[in-house]
């Protein structure tokens, strides 16, 4: 079963959808491999509709019943059923895919008498992906889709499922576990839809997290939640991480009575088979070798992808990286905002007059920055830069977006962004973990001299920006400025500022920010730290602490914040203990 965010992620999946797009007749690379791994069904996660409908429509083979798209396309498809019911099309008011489907297998089985039975069995399969695909690609999907949520669609259909002879139904929710209270619109709803009569298992995703979870301090805790049985509400439940790192199994234990199917959930279990199987002599990762059936179909499409990423734009005089970003390193966090304002601002000029006379500014963050691991982290080395190194600067298939706020925003935009910190106790002797479980990727910064404050770690979320200034003085709360951001941000911000859900936006350009740096470097081929990768726009508030403040990065990286200028950070462990290769630091926040 696949569980979505399928078709988008990588440089092959942007080659084949966006660079040298598939014909109607031929399937995507990523179901190639699927087949060859003999997938049954699936259903798509939000990174689906990335590339808009008609794109969707081509590659899952046509039939989409929606504004804008040839539903008499019958293309390759993925060669298995998708299945989706919380997504309906606005032309038809029905789902936009089919809701579930019903899987007919035989089991063989030996029977009390010793004898070897065969027992024929249905499968029901149901989808749900995250609502907020109507924020996140609202400029594709506006007026065509809505959603609703996963419990009423479950609610709707699994009955329907069961009256058709499902003997056992899974679903598939491209969404995690949120112990917040239940609405329609909510992203990770996987406690609720546990709780839907007739649901015997359940496939997790979207929040990248694993379930079960071993961990002493595991990510899912909620009420309902056991991650030593693998169940969510009594129901066995799988997440297997990111970029097939896991592969989640569910065991259900059936029993046949004569005449039907029932399953034991108290004899089910779930588990999670990691593709990394342990460390050489030299401590070298050993991972599941990969199935030789599957290169081969992709390798035309695999060595065209290559050879366009590889196509030269410029080169850098400095390593470009996140590995010290929230620490204050803007080295390949400037870049990305210099070409977004130089983007929005050279439209503006151009063809929005009644904004000509505001400053454009431009915030970015660090995508990658070690959650996943020590690779974890934007790391472009010095030298020759290629359009895949722009894919390493700004990870997402985003678009660039302009969003007018004021003086005011601005602020409460940043304290947001400094909820990426833990609070820090000065007089605590013991160690004190800089770095909270707010995404790295939420965390916005700007990087330009025109703009400079402090972030003051010992205060509490919403009291931790000072000294906020513009081009030198105290940032007027009233001041109207343009802030070049992404699509993503300026249309489901509403936990930063409640400007940020689209109401801001004054420009939602069609250019994706990845491509935007292209030309940007194409434009400025010649890439220096003094030019792009020095500008500090901000410093945290020095404070003496009785105990150290430590936080992890990459190994062996002591030098890149040394040649970013960053004097206060100093290693204190090759190995921080989380098991995922990263380094211990210590930052002194007195300097």
């Amino acid at each position: 079963m696949d569980n979505g965010d399928t078709l988008q992620g990588t440089a092959l999946a942007d080659y084949e959808a966006l660079v040298k797009p598939l014909a109607c007749n031929q399937q995507s690379s990523m179901f190639k491999a699927m087949g060859a791994l003999g997938y049954d069904a699936g259903t798509v996660g939000n990174h689906e509709f990335n590339y808009g409908l008609p794109y969707l429509n081509q590659v899952l083979g046509g039939g989409l019943d929606v504004a804008g798209v040839d539903a008499s396309l019958k293309c390759a498809g993925p060669g298995y059923p998708v299945v989706l019911a919380n997504v309906l099309s606005s032309k038809t008011q029905r789902p936009l895919l089919q809701p579930y489907t019903i899987i007919e297998r035989t089991l063989v089985a030996t029977g009390a008498d010793g004898k070897e039975q065969k027992l024929p069995i249905k499968i029901g399969v149901i989808g749900f992906t995250t609502p907020g695909i109507m924020n996140w690609d609202k400029r594709y999907l506006e007026g065509k889709l809505s959603t609703t949520g996963a419990v009423e669609a479950a609610t709707q259909y699994v009955p329907e499922m069961r009256a058709k002879g499902a003997d056992v139904v899974l679903a598939l929710l491209h969404g995690g576990l949120d112990g917040a209270a239940y609405s329609p619109t909510m992203e990770n709803p996987g406690l609720y839809v546990s709780k839907v009569a007739g649901i015997d298992a359940m496939v997790m995703g979207h929040q990248h997290g694993v379930f079960p979870d071993t961990a002493a301090t595991p990510m899912y805790a909620q009420p309902g939640v056991d991650n030593k049985a693998g169940t969510v509400n009594g129901v066995p439940a799988v997440m297997a991480s990111s970029w097939g790192k896991a592969l989640g199994v569910i065991e259900l234990a059936l029993q046949w009575d004569g005449s039907k199917w029932s399953v034991n959930k108290s004899a089910s279990k779930a588990q999670l088979r990691t593709i990394l199987t342990g460390k050489d002599a030299a401590g070298k990762n050993l991972y599941v070798d990969p199935d030789p059936s599957v290169a081969p179909l992709i390798e035309a499409q695999h060595q065209a992808t290559i050879t366009y990423v590889k196509t030269p734009i410029g080169n850098t005089d400095f390593r470009m990286s996140t590995l010290f970003a929230d620490v204050g390193d803007p080295g390949a966090i400037q870049i990305v905002n210099q070409a977004q304002q130089d983007y929005v601002a050279s439209y503006i000029q151009a063809n929005l007059p009644q904004y000509a006379g505001l400053p454009v500014l431009s915030v970015s963050a660090p995508f990658k920055s070690g959650f996943q691991g020590a690779t974890d982290y934007t790391d472009v080395a010095a030298g020759p830069l290629a359009i895949f190194n722009a894919a390493d600067l700004y990870l997402y298939p985003n678009t660039v977006y302009a969003v007018k706020v004021n003086g005011a925003d601005i602020k409460d935009w940043l304290e947001a962004a400094a909820k990426r910190f833990n609070q820090i106790d000065p007089a605590k002797t013991t160690e004190q973990q800089l770095i909270s479980s707010f995404p790295g990727y939420n965390f916005d910064m700007f990087t330009s001299a025109d703009v400079q404050y402090e972030i003051d770690v010992t205060q509490p979320v919403g009291s931790r920006i000072k000294n906020l200034r513009y081009l030198g003085q105290p940032i007027d709360p009233a001041k109207e400025f343009v802030i070049a951001t992404n699509n993503y941000r300026a249309t489901s911000g509403k936990s930063f500022i409640p400007k940020l859900d689209g109401s801001a936006t004054i420009w939602a350009s069609p250019d994706a920010n990845r491509d935007v740096v292209v030309n940007y470097i194409r434009k400025n081929v010649n890439i220096t730290r003094a030019a792009n990768g020095s500008a500090r726009s901000w410093r945290f508030t020095t404070v003496t602490t009785a105990g150290p403040v430590v936080f992890s990065s990459g190994p062996s990286a002591l030098s890149v914040a040394q040649a970013a200028g960053l004097a206060n950070v100093s290693l204190l462990a090759a190995d921080d203990g989380s098991g995922k290769g990263t380094s211990k630091y210590a930052i002194d926040l007195s300097r």
